[in-house]
C-alpha cells in the first residue's frame, strides 16, 4: 500500500483511480501527475516500484492538495463570512449559497423536514 500525501493508496485500484483518494486530486489532475511521472495509468498501485512512488510523490507535492487545500477553502469561506458578502450570509445560516431554490428543496442544507402537528397518515 502507497502512501502519498498522507493517504494510504488502495492496493487494488488502477493508479489513475487510486489517487484521487488525496483530497484536491480529480480524474483530469491524476492522469497529468501519472503523464509527468512516465507511468502507465493501467498499473495497479501495488505494482508500483519505489522509484515510480517517490516520482509519484514529488509530482503531488507540486500541487495543493490535503490539509493544506482543506484550510485554504476554509479560509475563503471565513473570509465571506467575515466580510458580512451575501454568499457569507448564505453559509452562515447553512443555507444554499449558489442562488439554489429553498421552497422546495435545499434539504440537504436545511435537514429534514418539521413534523407537522396533527397530520395523520
Amino acid at each position: 500500500m502507497a502512501r502519498i500525501a498522507g493517504v494510504n493508496l488502495p492496493s487494488n485500484k488502477r493508479i489513475e483511480i487510486a489517487l484521487t483518494y488525496i483530497y484536491g486530486i480529480g480524474r483530469p489532475r491524476s492522469a497529468e501527475i501519472i503523464e509527468k511521472a512516465g507511468i502507465s495509468p493501467d498499473v495497479r498501485v501495488k505494482d508500483l516500484t519505489e522509484n515510480e512512488v517517490a516520482s509519484l510523490r514529488r509530482e503531488v507535492e507540486q500541487h495543493v492538495v490535503e490539509g493544506d487545500l482543506r484550510r485554504r477553502v476554509y479560509a475563503s469561506i471565513q473570509r465571506l463570512k467575515d466580510i458580512n458578502s451575501y454568499r457569507g450570509t448564505r453559509h452562515k445560516k447553512r443555507l444554499p449559497v449558489r442562488g439554489q431554490r429553498t421552497r422546495a428543496n435545499a434539504r440537504t442544507w436545511k435537514g429534514p423536514r418539521p413534523a407537522k402537528a396533527g397530520k395523520k397518515r
